[in-house]
């Protein structure tokens, strides 16, 4: 099967060379970096490890940069497509594992749960990730135990049905709401989670929720 990889990135320069290297050991050549506007080294580094870039002038957000990445990703016409972080937090071995289910046909969304398998989780992420949790469900109806990871499948058929308006970290909830909307099958697996002091800093902190709550919030008022 033909997979692309996204990966969304933002000053990201320390990591982003070891992500890709990494991925690329494991024999992934179809990887699309989206540059969210970095004033760093982050796109020169991506550009030359090889792999397709794509930049925003101006720093979007991750909803932005995962929108333009699965848009540049479904004109590749991929069977699947993962999403994964730059923060090198996402070890490429559980690909495999992430995209069986579509392969099989058991599902359409594919998110790595790292509540599934949370040794070494520091406590102030678990909290964000409880906090994300309970606003995708109060908001949405749909509960996983880990609504905010970032590394995901998709489907063809997913990522083509799943419409991303919002720029920010709510992009997380919204692509769980635009799958219950569309019908889709969405499944969990474990994933392992490499916890270093840059993923700590770089990640959601559980103050994230309250804002990520009123966006979402804001959002559904207006429609």
């Amino acid at each position: 099967m033909k997979l692309s990889i996204i990966i969304p990135a933002y000053n990201e320069e320390a990591t982003i060379s070891h992500v890709l290297r990494g991925l690329k050991s494991k024999g992934y050549k179809n990887i699309v970096v989206v540059d969210d506007g970095s004033i760093d080294k982050t796109p020169h580094i991506a550009k030359k490890e090889g792999v397709k870039l794509h930049s925003h002038i101006i720093n979007r957000g991750l909803g932005g940069a995962l929108g333009t990445g699965i848009e540049a990703a479904l004109l590749e016409n991929p069977d699947i497509i993962v999403t994964l972080d730059a923060d090198g937090q996402h070890d490429p071995k559980d690909i495999k594992k992430l995209i069986k289910p579509i392969i099989r046909g058991e599902a359409d969304v594919v998110i790595g749960s790292r509540m599934l398998n949370p040794r070494g989780m520091p406590f102030s992420k678990r909290v964000a990730n409880k906090i994300g949790n309970f606003i995708t469900w109060l908001l949405f109806g749909v509960y996983i135990s880990d609504s905010q990871s970032g590394l995901r499948a998709f489907s063809k058929n997913a990522a083509q049905k799943i419409n991303i308006k919002t720029n920010g970290m709510e992009v997380s909830s919204e692509i769980l709401k635009e799958a219950k909307r569309n019908n889709l099958k969405i499944k969990e697996v474990p994933i392992k989670t490499i916890y270093t002091k840059y993923s700590i800093k770089k990640g959601q902190k559980w103050w994230h929720g309250f804002k990520v709550l009123g966006k979402l919030v804001l959002r559904k008022l207006m429609r």
